[in-house]
Formats: C-alpha cells, sequence, structure tokens
C-alpha cells in the first residue's frame, strides 16, 4: 500500500499553478504522473503527484491577504443558513461542498453538505483519509460505496450513515440524482491520500477489525429502534458511532415527538461536556435557545456549532427532525 508518512517527508519539487484541476490533469493525463494526495478535499489547494521517483507538490498560487482574512477562527457560537452561502465550489471527485462550519473551529471541525446533481457513476478511486473522525450521512438520494474489510459495495439510503475511521480505504463508486449527504470530521484540514495498490472490494470481511482504535460503523434508518431521549419531547435514534470511537463522537438523529403544530416541544436546557454539539436540521423547523447569543429560528438544512460550556434549549416549532453530532478533540 501507498506510504503516506514516507511520500510526505519525501523530497518534492513544488510547482505553482493557478488552476489545480487543470495541472492535475495535465501531469496524470499527459505526462504519466499518478495522483497520490489532495488536500484539502472540499476546496483542493494542494496535490502530490510521482513518476519513475520524481515527486511534484502542484500548489495553487494564493493571495496572502485573502489567506490572511480566511484564517480559522477560535471555537465559538456558529450559525449556518441556507441562505448564507449560495455558491457550492466543486470538491475531490467532482462533488459539491457547502461549508457549515465557517473558521472551522479554529481549524478543529469541519463539516460539509455535499451534493451530486446529476448521479450516475462517481469519478473516485480507492483513497483514505489521515483524519482522527469522520462520519456521513445520506440526507437525500442514495449512494453506492465500498470499504475496506466490510464485505461488497452497499447502498446508503436516506437516513443511513457510517463512520469512516481512520485510514480506512474505501471508493464512492455511483449515486442517484439529487444525492446530498452530511460529512462531519476532525481536523478541518486533511490529507486525502490514494491507494494505488488495494483493490476493493477486499476478500475477507473484518467487521470488527480496529483503525487507529475505531471500527467501522454502518448505521441503518430502515433498522434502527427510536428510544427517549434525556430532553422531554424528543427521541433519537443512537447511530452506534459513540461506542465504535470509545467517546470521541456521538452521532444520533432527534425527532420530536409530539404534533408539535398543536404544543410545541421544548428540550430540557443543558450544559453540555462536549467540546463541541454540531446540529443539521434535516426536515421541519427548531428554534434553538443559548446563552448571551439569543434566540434563532432554524428550517431545513440550516446548521449551528454550539461550543463547550454554553446552556442551550431547542424547541420544535413544527415536526422536525435534527442531526446532532457531539465532539471531543482532545480524544480524537
Amino acid at each position: 500500500m501507498t506510504d503516506a508518512k514516507t511520500l510526505s517527508e519525501s523530497a518534492q519539487s513544488v510547482v505553482p499553478c493557478a488552476d489545480l484541476e487543470a495541472a492535475i490533469a495535465l501531469y496524470v493525463e499527459q505526462r504519466g504522473f499518478r495522483l497520490d494526495m489532495i488536500i484539502p478535499a472540499d476546496a483542493p489547494r494542494v496535490a502530490l503527484v510521482s513518476r519513475d521517483g520524481i515527486r511534484l507538490r502542484l500548489e495553487v498560487s494564493t493571495d496572502h491577504e485573502a489567506v490572511a482574512e480566511a484564517q480559522p477562527s477560535p471555537a465559538g457560537f456558529v450559525l449556518r443558513r441556507t441562505g448564507d452561502h449560495d455558491a457550492w465550489p466543486v470538491g475531490r471527485a467532482g462533488m459539491q461542498y457547502r461549508d457549515l462550519i465557517p473558521g472551522r473551529l479554529g481549524g478543529r471541525m469541519i463539516a460539509s453538505h455535499i451534493r451530486i446533481p446529476d448521479g450516475g457513476p462517481v469519478p473516485d478511486y480507492v483513497h483514505y483519509h489521515m483524519v482522527g473522525f469522520q462520519m456521513i450521512h445520506c440526507r437525500r438520494g442514495w449512494v453506492r460505496v465500498v470499504y475496506e474489510d466490510q464485505g461488497p459495495a452497499f447502498v446508503m439510503h436516506a437516513g443511513d450513515c457510517v463512520l469512516q475511521p481512520p485510514t480506512i480505504r474505501h471508493r464512492v463508486l455511483e449515486s442517484s440524482p439529487g444525492l446530498e449527504v452530511i460529512e462531519v470530521g476532525s481536523p478541518a484540514e486533511h490529507e486525502t491520500w490514494r491507494d494505488h495498490e488495494l483493490a476493493l472490494p477486499t476478500p475477507h470481511r473484518h467487521p470488527q477489525r480496529s483503525f487507529g482504535g475505531q471500527r467501522f460503523v454502518h448505521h441503518i434508518a430502515a433498522e434502527a429502534a427510536w428510544q427517549h431521549a434525556g430532553d422531554a419531547g424528543f427521541e433519537f435514534r443512537d447511530t452506534g458511532i459513540a461506542a465504535a470511537t470509545d467517546g470521541i463522537a456521538s452521532v444520533r438523529v432527534l425527532r420530536a415527538l409530539a404534533n408539535t403544530t398543536a404544543a410545541p416541544v421544548r428540550a430540557a436546557r443543558r450544559n453540555h461536556g462536549s467540546d463541541v454539539v454540531f446540529l443539521f436540521v434535516l426536515e421541519g423547523q427548531l428554534q434553538l435557545s443559548i446563552d448571551a447569543r439569543g434566540t434563532h429560528a432554524l428550517r431545513a438544512d440550516d446548521a449551528c456549532a454550539v461550543p463547550a460550556g454554553a446552556d442551550y434549549a431547542i424547541e420544535a416549532l413544527a415536526p422536525c427532525e435534527v442531526l446532532e453530532v457531539s465532539m471531543n478533540f482532545a480524544a480524537s
């Protein structure tokens, strides 16, 4: 398999470029190089390519003033509404990305709303990520994927999610038109390495294999049981990610129990123990009240990040479902 550490530390010639995608096409398709790594996946700025012992680092020429303005901001309350960012930049494998946490909490966390409008085969390859935590929640449509040591390719449907433990090899094969997923990871910027040698699916299944101390999880929404939440008026389905990450992260889907058009359902206030709680409204309407930061109405596709120690409450203004990801950065 590709030794990412060896390639990262080996001698490289830096090649500045204005258009990274065009530069990759030039070196890979015309000059016989192979693509080894890109970073970051949502808006690639750097790529490593190699051929016959030659290693080149393709780097997008940057506006230093713009880079200074875009430096990650420290952890704090973040609110991202659907209309805040109309552009969907194209990232890795032609996927379109919407940034859900501007500032990336000081570089500690990224959350992306990713879509493939046209569907069909995805121009992906066997790859892995140098991450501490990464999960994918299928928002709309379906996507067929395959993972190292997890058996044949399978389809994720709306509501399903996976935990992608550190360095697990995987590949996106095809999707429905209008596919949308929510991806949450830490750290915010991490290397994506291509594995040129491993073929997927692998011949044997090892569902309990540890990857960096974590296990792969495939949560199937249609088979999951709803449980009563500690917050009155809500129930949840647990994805099993907390157990598989040994507490690095917890991922749940919350939904209001009652017909909230008749009587709004309010969750109990809490002072959570995680470094951050990320909320993404999957459907319906939600009101978020957070100390010293006011009250905010959230609709479908809105997101927020609540920092450690903040007391907050959620209230369902209409029947709703919410993706909740609680993270502990020190553990990751």
